[in-house]
């Protein structure tokens, strides 16, 4: 059972079964009332520079050259969550964050992939060449 409450900056709240208020309230079948003066979402622009950092982090990831974007992506990602918690559903755009946040793990990984085989091979090519230091043949 949930219940309207009118608060005194005319704002609708939901109290929901376990008597918590939540601003706003509502779920995809009944929409929350919204006050005339609240601003209309809008799709942070955080949003697609995480997601585009994503992208670069990816294409760059097996260089080693992707880290750089993707650290820059989650903090991005991080900074976009809290201001997306704080604006009351007012600031969108977390799809596109969540992809970001995907394709800069996937930036990581492929750069961690590419260091671990440059220092396997490197050490195959260590262990395959002559063991010892090798002089030229006039010295004993």
């Amino acid at each position: 059972m949930v219940a309207e409450v009118s608060w005194p900056d005319d704002r609708h709240h939901r109290i929901g079964p376990s008597g918590a208020t939540v601003p706003g309230g509502g779920d995809r079948d009944n929409p929350p009332a919204r006050h005339p003066a609240d601003p209309e979402p809008a799709r942070a622009s955080k949003a697609r520079t995480v997601w585009w950092l994503g992208l670069a982090s990816v294409l760059t990831g097996p260089l080693v050259g992707g880290l750089v974007p993707a650290t820059v992506a989650l903090m991005l990602a991080g900074q976009f969550r809290r201001e997306a918690y704080h604006s009351d559903g007012f600031l969108t755009g977390a799809a596109l964050v969540r992809r970001g946040e995907r394709l800069a793990w996937g930036g990581i990984t492929l750069a961690a992939a590419a260091l671990v085989t440059a220092v396997v091979v490197g050490l195959f090519q260590v262990a395959a060449g002559p063991p010892g230091p090798t002089f030229p043949p006039h010295v004993d």
